[in-house]
């Protein structure tokens, strides 16, 4: 019987590496797409049992939630406010434990592990490593910890991508792009955003630079596992349909969207860099690794004691400042302070050695960004539009599109999760001007990404 299972495994492998690109991707496509769609229901679970156990059973609060998961405004107060840092801080403890102990390389926020696999040793992730992840990541975010889904879903397929590429032994050209098209559909599942997915999976390898035989296969792979999500979680948009009425129809618009832009840049810098120095502090530090994420957590939590808006992945929040009469209920000041809170606040959830997205959070310090730009300019001048919610899109799309090194994917997807095409040239605009800026101080938020595909063909193995 063995014997037989081996005979067919090796005739099948056989003729994957034989059978024409279009036979082989058509196939590999739907089962990745299958795994990736698979793996983000698995994690959005396991993340709602864990919300669902420290924030609602335990802390007895809720957090917001976007338009396609109820639109939920949340709790107005806390009713046990000392719960919420002690929740943090346990989950923290209790993923910092699991990395540890389960596969130390499912720390920090997936993505950029994800990357580097595509470049060094797309054949070498281990499927405990997904196993970390999923547990690590939903009780890290289930707790309050400030980190985005598309991390985990990312390292989840692409980890899946690398298993197929090891059992039906692929080429070294077709395991990377196992992996890459793992990336993109992953992160496209879980956003509801497939077109977005497919281009991401062979934009964010590169600083400069698209691979392009990686979009074809990622399109197919994102779809199939939208298709599956949207079976199971439905297909709306995750914020609703934005921006209302809202069309470009005057050349002086443009100028807020421009500096919008500049402001973008300069935010996802920031970003970029507090993040990273947040994490080579924790790194310096001579304790447990364990203990690092429990340190985090508890810095959380007091921060979330005064602002809970840098609670959990934050995407309940942004559907709130898309709608001008709950943007108007924040305090100026507080609105002002929301971006640099949840730079802090993911740079101690996840930068300190917990898991989980790094993606999610940019798009919100974005959003948040947005939203006390427009505000910001209301209280002095009246400016068109008269909604925010153009800038919220645009600031979530310029803000991580730059930083990600990977604009025309994140335009993309943040036009699919908002529901919306009419922001698109000020959303071009602004991400074009942040990333020149983040070009010119040469930063990204994936450090493991190549400069281009020259660079890739020549690096060692």
């Amino acid at each position: 019987m063995i014997k037989n299972v081996r005979n067919a495994h090796e005739k099948f492998t056989n003729w994957l590496s034989e059978t024409s690109y279009f036979k082989r991707w058509l196939l590999l496509g739907i089962m990745l797409g299958i795994a990736a769609g698979g793996g983000a229901i698995l994690f959005y679970s396991a993340l709602l049992l864990s919300t669902n156990v420290f924030m609602r059973i335990v802390a007895d609060y809720r957090v917001p939630t976007p338009f396609a998961e109820g639109n939920s405004i949340g709790s107005i107060q806390y009713l046990k406010a000392w719960a919420i840092p002690l929740v943090a801080t346990v989950g923290g403890l209790i993923s910092g434990l699991i990395v540890y102990f389960v596969a130390p390389e499912a720390e920090g926020h997936g993505t950029d592990a994800a990357i580097d696999a595509v470049h060094k040793d797309p054949k070498g992730v281990r499927i405990r490593a997904i196993i970390a992840k999923i547990l690590a990541s939903a009780v890290m975010i289930g707790s309050g910890g400030s980190g985005g889904r598309e991390g985990p879903s990312a390292q989840i397929s692409a980890g899946i991508g690398s298993f197929f590429a090891r059992f039906f032994k692929l080429s070294e050209s077709d395991s990377k792009i196992a992996v890459s098209v793992g990336i993109g559909s992953g992160i496209g599942s879980i956003f509801g955003a497939p077109l977005g997915g497919a281009v991401l999976s062979g934009e964010i390898i590169y600083k400069d630079d698209i691979e392009g035989g990686v979009i074809l296969p990622g399109l197919l792979a994102s779809i199939v596992g939208f298709l599956l999500f949207g079976l199971v979680e439905g297909y709306h948009p995750l914020f609703g349909y934005q921006a209302g009425n809202y069309q470009f129809n005057s050349l002086s618009q443009i100028i807020w969207f421009v500096i919008l832009g500049i402001v973008c840049g300069l935010m996802g810098i920031l970003y970029c860099k507090l993040f990273y120095f947040t994490g080579d502090i924790f790194k310096a530090i001579k304790i447990p690794f364990y203990i690092k994420p429990m340190i985090g957590g508890l810095i959380v939590g007091i921060i979330a004691l005064f602002v809970p808006e840098v609670l959990g992945t934050g995407y309940g929040w942004v559907q709130q400042v898309f709608n001008y009469h709950q943007l108007k209920s924040i305090p100026l000041i507080v609105l002002f302070l929301l971006p640099f809170l949840r730079i802090l606040a993911t740079s101690f959830s996840i930068g300190s050695g917990g898991s989980g997205g790094i993606f999610g959070p940019g798009m919100v310090i974005g959003a948040f960004t947005g939203a006390s730009f427009w505000t910001l300019l209301n209280k002095f001048i009246s400016i068109e539009p008269h909604n925010p919610a153009p800038f919220v899109i645009v600031g979530m799309l310029a803000c991580f599109g730059s930083i990600s090194r990977a604009p025309i994917a994140v335009t993309i997807m943040v036009l699919e999760m908002t529901g919306n095409i009419t922001a698109l040239l000020p959303g071009l605009m602004a991400i074009s001007i942040a990333s020149l800026i983040v070009k010119k101080f040469d930063v990204t938020i994936y450090p493991s990404q190549m400069v281009n595909s020259r660079q890739t063909s020549t690096a060692p193995n």
